[in-house]
């Protein structure tokens, strides 16, 4: 199998995108994944994990249309690749198997 390149969050954000689709874009990613992990987090951290994996060729991503809303301003919407899906797919198999290996754990 060949190694990934694909952090913890990386992979929380990866597969944030392809949860939201069309709506994936900083501000939305961020809330989403707040809720979904019951903590702050900054949009420095979502917007470097974006760009890192836009460089890595797990996204791509376009501009949206300006609205009035956002003062003018166009939403960057990304998109996970091909290859992005595959990976998690990979790592799914990989978390599956370990966890199936795991032995049953005793709660005292």
């Amino acid at each position: 199998m060949k190694k990934t390149k694909l952090g913890e969050f990386e992979e929380l954000v990866l597969m944030t995108v392809v949860v939201l689709q069309a709506e994936a874009y900083g501000v939305e990613i961020k809330r989403e994944l707040e809720d979904r992990l019951k903590e702050k987090l900054s949009v420095g951290s979502i917007q470097s994990a974006l760009k890192r994996m836009e460089e890595k060729g797990f996204l791509t991503s376009e501009f949206g249309e300006a609205t009035q809303k956002r003062g003018g301003k166009r939403k960057r919407i990304y998109s996970a690749t091909p290859y992005a899906h595959r990976v998690l797919e990979e790592m799914k198999d990989i978390r599956t198997q370990l966890w199936s290996a795991m032995p049953n754990i005793a709660t005292t």
